[in-house]
């Protein structure tokens, strides 16, 4: 088991994602031609995005980590502003909680848009509140990025014109984990899924995964929906002894999964996909079962992050100085929503107005080297970070620490 780090590869990304992320530079600066000076003050003509995220309830812990980024991000964007057409613009955000409640995430969505005004939305951290969201902005023809991770948000395509992806695609992560276990000859692995859409993709793909890299796939286990005692889900999941365990679940459930696996009296090795990277997960209460755990998740976690000398690296230290700054800790963050306000920022400028249907257009031909990862848009294809942006951290000492 590796437990330091002993070399980063680097990411290969599309050549053209560098020269994206140098006009973007240009579009949040402004430009020579620009004659305003001083502060600027919000107005109609401002790029409005509405955020609605699980702030409690169901997906709250993830859902929080996105709105804290945008809180701190929005600063970082309205210090120089961003230029639209002839005009300096800025970000306002509303945010608001859908406590992920399906039903209200819609009503807030649709509120947002009628009465509010907003160009865009993001938000929905997990795939239902994502869904309704998704709903309302066809209807009403808003641009929405989401910030969930179950591939089938988009699809049908002709059906989610308007909404869009940044977090990684669940296939992508299941081949990750299948390759990092090839490496480490892991012979059999089960998987220990949580309820809904998002433990549905994880199940889907990741025994897939395993089964191309020829794993052994030994038991598929579903955790019970709700605050309820995963014990006997774990006890079933531990029967044949795998080498290794997938528990394909978001915080908080995951590092709960692992404590129960840990008490079934499992030994063995843990895998977890992004959305089990958070600072609950590393919680005294988890500290113990989660020790020596992987886990695919952008590479931007990577404390090399934190010498990059680019200005998506800038921008990402930044943004860390202020998460550490205002909440003492910084053990696991995965900025999907900056990189949401950074591809709706970019699709203003280029689109010269905040116009929804000019936003969409843009937002379909973007390519961005972001925080979080790097993106590149279509017309066939709204989302899904690069596969190549995807790390392997390994938890050492109460640490995600990129493995080689």
């Amino acid at each position: 088991m590796l437990n330091r780090t002993v070399g980063v590869p680097s990411i290969t990304r599309r050549g053209l994602l560098v020269a994206t992320a140098s006009m973007f530079t240009v579009a949040a600066c402004g430009t020579d031609d620009d004659a305003s000076t001083g502060p600027r003050t919000a107005s109609s003509t401002d790029l409005v995005v509405g955020g609605i995220l699980e702030r409690t309830g169901t997906g709250a812990t993830m859902g929080e980590l996105q709105a804290r980024a945008m809180e701190l991000f929005q600063p970082q964007i309205n210090a120089e502003g961003f230029q639209v057409g002839a005009q300096r613009r800025n970000l306002q955000l509303k945010l608001v909680d859908s406590g992920g409640d399906p039903k209200k995430a819609g009503d807030l969505a649709r509120q947002l848009a009628n009465q509010d005004g907003v160009n865009a939305f993001i938000g929905g951290t997990i795939p239902e509140t994502s869904t309704a969201i998704s709903d309302v902005a066809q209807e009403l023809q808003v641009p929405f990025v989401s910030l969930a991770s179950a591939d089938d948000i988009l699809t049908p395509l002709s059906e989610r014109t308007y909404t869009f992806k940044v977090t990684p695609d669940a296939r992508d992560v299941a081949q990750a984990l299948a390759d990092e276990m090839g490496r480490q000859e892991i012979a059999k692995a089960s998987i220990l899924a949580g309820a809904g859409r998002h433990g549905d993709a994880g199940v889907r793909h990741v025994g897939s995964a395993l089964t191309g890299r020829g794993i052994t796939l030994g038991t598929t286990v579903r955790l019970p929906a709700g605050d309820q005692d995963f014990a006997a889900a774990a006890a079933e999941a531990v029967r044949g002894r795998p080498g290794a365990i997938v528990i394909w679940a978001m915080s908080p459930d995951a590092g709960k999964a692992a404590r129960a696996l840990r008490a079934a009296g499992y030994t063995g090795v843990f895998f977890f996909p992004p959305e089990a990277v958070t600072e609950e997960t590393l919680s005294d209460e988890n500290a113990d079962a989660v020790e020596g755990s992987y886990a695919i998740n952008p590479g931007s976690l990577g404390q090399s992050s934190l010498t990059e000398t680019g200005p998506e690296g800038q921008r990402r230290r930044e943004l860390i100085r202020r998460y550490v700054t205002q909440f003492g800790s910084f053990k696991g963050f995965a900025p999907y929503a900056a990189d949401a306000i950074s591809l709706l920022v970019q699709a203003a400028y280029q689109a010269k107005s905040v116009d929804r249907g000019r936003l969409r257009a843009y937002l379909e031909r973007s390519s961005l080297e972001g925080m979080a990862g790097a993106y590149a848009l279509t017309t066939i294809r709204h989302g899904g970070m690069e596969p190549g942006s995807l790390g392997v951290f390994n938890v050492n000492l109460n640490a995600w620490v990129r493995t080689s």
